[in-house]
Formats: C-alpha cells, structure tokens, sequence
C-alpha cells in the first residue's frame, strides 16, 4: 500500500484533478518530491527556492509536521500526507 498525499481543493488543477496521489518515499521531503514528479504543476504551489512555502501545513497521519521532524519526518506505506493551505481572513 503506497504512501497517500491528500491534495487539497485549490491545488487540485494541476494534480489532475485529483483529491488523492498515491507516492512513494521514506521522508515527507521525498514523498512530496515524488508528487512533484508525477504532477510538476504543483511545484510553485507547495516550494519557493526549495523551501515548503509558510501557508502550506503538513500532516502525518494528523500530526503536524512542524512538531515532528519537519520534512524529515518518516512516512511508510499505508501513511497520508495532507496538505492543507492556510486560509486567511477577516
């Protein structure tokens, strides 16, 4: 069972429409490295110079990565990866 990335509405377009992508990888890096491979597009959604842009949350299993080990944080298969863009407002 592969690693799954929950693919957040806004960025749907250019994963193909797809609410779910299965990837492979041992660390979020990869595991997103991979999705990005598979659907270019969604680079300059998700990474600016390399880095994960500061809107966008990552989840492990519910757990923000923020908490864990950033994007070094384990993944194995069976896992999901969301992302989720921060909504702002007022």
């Amino acid at each position: 069972m592969p690693i799954t990335v929950q693919v957040p509405t806004p960025m749907r377009e250019q994963a193909g429409g797809k609410a779910e992508v299965a990837v492979a990888g041992a660390t979020v890096r990869a595991a997103l490295d991979d999705l990005v491979r598979q659907y270019p597009g969604l680079a300059p959604k998700l990474f600016d110079g390399g880095k994960l842009r500061p809107y966008v949350n990552v989840f492990v299993n519910d757990e923000d990565i923020r908490y864990l080990d950033e994007m070094d944080t384990a993944v194995a298969d069976g896992q999901t990866i969301a992302l989720i863009p921060a909504v702002a407002g007022g």
